[in-house]
């Protein structure tokens, strides 16, 4: 395998040995715990939705890798590999999936609660393009409290389709917000090809040329341009405060759901395994550090088999978990009633 052009730059010269098999552990958590929540979600262990991001793991492994403690990120609904590489626990999150009082959000939410405020990852969101303005506020936030840090926002090619979306936009270029926006391209949104349902030129990312604002296209494939390109993207945030605008080649292997039917219809199986057998990204990572000596193949079956065990002691956990009560409905929809603040008297709770 030839040697990344990115791996000798500033992003990645001084990357380690040690860190780079981390980002290949963080790929293989993601990858092992979507197929284990798959898996109890056939068995009827959870209901509503399941949406797997597999076959995207580099984005959310990598990205994560160059942001810094004072960074915020959201996602959209496909983010159950956002929320692992952001800190938030495997156990914590099958619980969620549940409905399990150990969840992340106490059961309540389900797969779109994944939500952390002391990982500063602010959950992902069921509506198409709802992340986007809460990513323009934290980024404004962070402005304001002259906080060198900057948010990521991580969406599909479907979302930039919303009117909000190019709302936000919009106030970003006006306000020069630190952010980030990720667009996640696996070409298909719901189930309609992007030919189908976008009207661009050349790109998706291009469109960010009407508010005057940076923009980049690149595929997943490495790791090293993952994180160079997503780097520049985030130095320009937090040393300009300009937003910018990267677009990332990817692709899906399930459905827009678990439940959906249709995905073999709008896309060929022929199609979905030409995708996994030359452009699985967690394979190409490996394959880069076992080139480089990082890696072996010994180590590397090792990582698969203990992320395997983390995820099903997560399920257990979860599956062994007692739900909310009923008394508990009416707790964690106002802060200022559960903690009893000076708010609550006054009735400003509710507006």
């Amino acid at each position: 395998m030839s040697a990344s052009v990115y791996g000798k730059d500033e992003f990645n010269c001084g990357l380690s040995g040690a860190e780079k098999i981390a980002i290949f552990i963080q790929m293989v958590r993601i990858r092992r715990f979507e197929q284990r929540m798959i898996l109890d979600f056939s068995r009827g262990e959870m209901g509503g939705f399941l949406v797997s991001s597999m076959g995207q793991e580099s984005i959310a492994a990598g990205v994560r890798s160059v942001m810094i403690p004072a960074d915020h990120g959201v996602s959209g609904w496909r983010g159950m590999g956002h929320a692992l590489a952001a800190g938030m626990s495997m156990e914590s999150m099958a619980a969620e999936l549940m409905g399990r009082s150990g969840g992340c959000s106490k059961g309540k939410g389900g797969m779109f609660s994944f939500f952390d405020s002391s990982k500063h990852h602010w959950g992902c969101h069921a509506t198409a393009a709802g992340q986007v303005p809460l990513a323009a506020g934290f980024a404004f936030a962070l402005k304001m409290r002259e906080i060198r840090g900057a948010a990521v926002c991580f969406l599909g090619e479907g979302a930039v389709n919303q009117g909000v979306y190019h709302e936000s936009l919009n106030l970003a270029a006006l306000f020069d917000l630190p952010v980030v926006f990720v667009i996640e391209n696996n070409g298909y949104s719901m189930g309609t090809s992007q030919q189908r349902s976008s009207a661009f030129k050349d790109c998706l990312a291009k469109r960010a040329e009407g508010y005057d604002i940076e923009w980049d296209r690149f595929p997943d494939s490495d790791v090293y341009e993952i994180r160079t390109r997503a780097g520049r993207a985030l130095q320009r945030a937090r040393n300009e405060s300009k937003p910018t605008v990267l677009e990332i080649e990817t692709y899906r292997y399930h459905g827009a759901t678990i439940a959906d039917a249709s995905s073999k219809k709008y896309r060929t199986p022929e199609e979905i395994m030409l995708w996994r057998n030359t452009r699985d990204t967690l394979t190409l990572w490996e394959e880069r550090l076992v080139h480089e000596g990082v890696l072996d193949e010994r180590q590397a079956k090792g990582i698969h088999e203990q992320a395997k065990h983390e995820a099903l002691a997560a399920a257990k956990f979860a599956i062994d978990s007692p739900p909310p009560m009923i008394a508990d409905i009416g707790t964690d929809v106002y802060a200022e009633v559960d903690e009893k603040g000076l708010d609550q008297l006054l009735g400003r709770y509710f507006f």
